[in-house]
């Protein structure tokens, strides 16, 4: 048996909010399971300080943050420490964290407090298929003692880069690097264009640790080009919610929940709240 089925967690424990009128008498069983967070990215208005602006966000339903790696410099570390012990919004994870500064990061979010780095897998085109995918691996194995070691998880993104486009590439790919420290951190509306959602989460099952949510919509996409897919708010494109609740029910699924939409100004990140606790019938 692989060590990381020792160790098979879903990250934190939940404790969700609720907001919204939509669904308040059909609360469903997600309830109390997701925590939900947020890309930083999405935070448009910059006009309140960084204790302000966090503790805004936590206003509107959200629990955490996830700033990107470059946008929180080592200079700037203690400034969003500060911000996070005076809003009590939590930075859960750091995004798109370069492989070659693996280490540093585990340092940078293990002192901002939170649980997780995501990691995209790049694929260079320039490379057999193979060697990209051993050689990846190798940067992660060599980094996951590491990470381990100080209770940080390298959670894999699916992403659009035509590499890891199947559950089972996924599941092998984490499987082989077989690290209680190594899981993945799906996307939703991602997996739309090649898959099912409802299916990569079964035959994912416990490596996902933590979500992505987004919508996509494949009409739009054939009509009006690929990426205007995303455009859709969350609940009225292509990706089956029901199914995926449902999926994430019986993998008893309990942790962080993450948008990742075009962002805006707080109207804008209240009404995104809104969309999530819709979709996971949280309310």
């Amino acid at each position: 048996m692989q060590r990381r089925q020792f160790l098979q967690t879903s990250g934190l424990l939940a404790a969700g909010y609720m907001v919204g009128p939509a669904l308040a008498s059909a609360a469903g069983p997600l309830t109390g399971k997701i925590r939900k967070s947020l890309k930083w990215s999405m935070v448009q208005d910059r006009s309140l300080s960084l204790p302000e602006t966090l503790a805004k966000i936590k206003t509107l339903g959200y629990e955490g943050i996830e700033p990107r790696f470059r946008e929180v410099e080592p200079e700037a570390v203690d400034a969003w420490k500060k911000a996070r012990d005076e809003s009590g919004l939590i930075i859960d994870g750091l995004v798109a964290v370069p492989f070659d500064q693996l280490r540093e990061g585990v340092d940078r979010i293990k002192e901002l407090g939170g649980s997780s780095l995501l990691l995209v897998v790049r694929y260079d085109e320039k490379k057999p298929y193979k060697d990209n995918w051993q050689e990846t691996q190798a940067a992660i194995k060599d980094a996951a003692p590491y990470a381990e070691k100080q209770g940080i998880q390298f959670l894999i993104e699916n992403v659009w880069a035509s590499f890891l486009i199947s559950p089972l590439d996924m599941k092998t790919y984490v499987d082989e690097i077989d690290s209680p420290a190594v899981g993945v951190h799906f996307d939703i509306g991602n997996v739309i264009r090649w898959g099912v959602a409802e299916h990569w989460i079964e035959v994912l099952g416990s490596r996902i640790k933590k979500l992505d949510l987004k919508e996509f919509d494949l009409k739009v996409a054939m009509n009006e080009g690929l990426r205007k897919g995303f455009g859709m708010p969350m609940g009225t494109g292509s990706v089956n919610w029901k199914a995926v609740r449902e999926e994430l029910v019986k993998l008893k699924f309990s942790g962080w929940a993450a948008a990742e939409v075009p962002g805006g100004d707080f109207t804008r990140l209240a009404d995104v709240s809104k969309q999530m606790d819709e979709v996971f019938e949280l309310v």
